[in-house]
């Protein structure tokens, strides 16, 4: 509690009697800095319906629910739809209940797995137009690691290389970017800075140790982007385009 008053967080705790709190590992490759997560985590301390006050989402510029307790974060996210506040939703693992969550959710952004997990489509150029047709979303976005991520907004494809950096651990990166897309959104600014901005904030976190070891401030970032030193592709210019066409064909015939 006392780090999140620290940082300026107005946090309110739920206490789950008579269970263990959520326990994880980290295991950190240090060639690499790509991390493996071992955790567990006790039933009993599920998020529920019932815990989410509506006038704790009232007001907020934006909502970010995750895939994990999808009861109560679609209860949260239909709070927010009707009072017409953008919902963010991260998206790993394809748990119980997370279609009917989808259903609400404006930004829709993934690891590179979830949308095969999802669709059984291990072409992310074809799940990611599939997952946005399907659910509605304003978006539906993929996270690459160090290529950066890529966007379908119904009309085209945007991608977003990485940033090169000297990577020591990648936990929290993700976490990271869906954080630096919230800001993007509470502040209207456009979708490529918007990407641009959380692609640069989840790279330099990776230069640290520990989830938050390296939280960059808006200079930082700023300086990161100008250098302007990127990834290599991960996909074609022509890829984009061509798999933009076939998805739009896709959907007209929908429509027919």
């Amino acid at each position: 509690m006392g780090e999140m008053e620290r940082e300026g967080v107005d946090a309110h705790w739920i206490i789950a009697e008579r269970c263990s709190s959520q326990i994880a590992y980290i295991l950190v490759d240090d060639r690499s800095g790509e991390r493996t997560v071992l955790w567990k985590r006790d039933a009993k301390i599920a998020l529920r319906p019932e815990e989410i006050p509506a006038e704790r989402i009232r007001g907020a510029r934006a909502l970010l629910v995750d895939g994990h307790d999808t009861t109560a974060a679609t209860h949260a996210a239909q709070i927010a739809r009707a009072e017409g506040i953008p919902v963010v939703g991260d998206f790993d693992n394809r748990y119980a209940g997370v279609e009917a969550l989808l259903e609400y959710v404006d930004f829709a952004i993934s690891s590179k797995d979830f949308p095969m997990r999802l669709t059984g489509e291990h072409n992310l150029l074809k799940s990611l137009p599939a997952i946005q047709s399907r659910f509605k979303c304003r978006l539906m976005a993929a996270t690459l690691g160090r290529l950066g991520a890529i966007v379908w907004n119904a009309e085209r494809f945007m991608l977003c290389p990485g940033f090169r950096i000297r990577a020591v651990d990648t936990t929290g990166a993700g976490d990271i970017f869906h954080g630096a897309f919230l800001y993007g959104v509470a502040h209207g600014w456009k979708l490529q800075e918007t990407l641009e901005f959380s692609c640069a904030a989840a790279a330099l976190n990776c230069e640290a140790a520990g989830a938050r070891g390296g939280i960059a401030s808006l200079e930082n970032i700023a300086a990161l982007r100008a250098r302007n030193e990127r990834s290599e592709l991960a996909f074609s210019q022509e890829e984009l385009e061509r798999a933009a066409r076939q998805a739009r064909g896709t959907m007209q015939g929908d429509r027919g």
